[in-house]
């Protein structure tokens, strides 16, 4: 696929922000912290491919997500920009100063780290494509076959935020499962930086997540030379189980 034009919205005005969400996600996840942002920087909230209201692709992984970002910066006439990117988007913002280090400001990697990751999403990959989303006539019937496989709340309404249908159709995936499914590992693999970014960088991690470990520290500082840690007691999606001590934490980095 060529030119791909990211959906994305925007919000406050003065030093551009760009919001990169994690797998599974959108742009609407980001959607509270984008306007407590808005107050300070002009925020742009961003669906990367395959995911909310932006295009489908086949090609799905971190160099191409990368290009759309640039193309996006490109588009909206953004030379440098503050970066967050959660989980997935964090590894597509890693990519993204791999390739262009003088287009970020700062950099906010929230609750991933560098390294390759083994699968662990396959529970949530069987269950979605096994759902059939044609006998559903309401979010709730949806939520209701949903709830043995994933008993926590928060979650099922993380997942059913990628649902939609037409006016008179039936219940379909925003997100291109099929493609995300098949280049699985590619989101799983390592982004490891060329030459070390030495703009300030801000990694902020869950206290109940582990994907990032003591061990991987070490590997960031090398790769990240100016860079300070954040510990938010939360699990993964940490700036929704904790908004306000994360958006502390960013609004004193930034």
């Amino acid at each position: 696929m060529g030119r791909m034009k990211l959906h994305h919205k925007s919000y406050g005005s003065g030093h551009p922000l760009i919001i990169l969400h994690g797998l599974f996600g959108t742009l609407d996840n980001w959607h509270t912290m984008s306007v407590r942002l808005g107050k300070m920087f002009h925020v742009f909230a961003v669906d990367q491919r395959n995911h909310g209201r932006s295009p489908h692709s086949d090609e799905f992984n971190y160099t191409v997500m990368a290009k759309d970002l640039l193309l996006f910066m490109d588009e909206h006439r953004i030379e440098t920009t503050h970066l967050i990117g959660h989980s997935m988007g964090g590894k597509t913002a890693m990519q993204f100063v791999k390739l262009h280090p003088e287009r970020v400001s700062k950099l906010v990697v929230v609750d991933i780290a560098p390294r390759r990751y083994d699968a662990h999403h396959d529970h949530i990959f069987d269950t979605l494509c096994a759902l059939d989303l044609r006998k559903h006539h309401s979010r709730a019937s949806i939520e209701h076959e949903l709830l043995p496989h994933f008993p926590s709340l928060p979650v099922r309404q993380f997942l059913l935020k990628n649902l939609t249908r037409d006016t008179s159709g039936p219940f379909k995936w925003k997100m291109n499962l099929p493609v995300i499914r098949k280049n699985y590992r590619c989101v799983n693999r390592a982004v490891t930086l060329s030459h070390p970014f030495d703009r300030p960088t801000l990694f902020i991690r869950g206290s109940q997540s582990s994907y990032i470990g003591g061990n991987d520290l070490k590997e960031i500082r090398r790769q990240y030379l100016n860079v300070q840690f954040a510990t938010i007691d939360a699990g993964h999606w940490l700036h929704a189980e904790a908004p306000e001590e994360f958006f502390e934490v960013v609004e004193k980095f930034l």
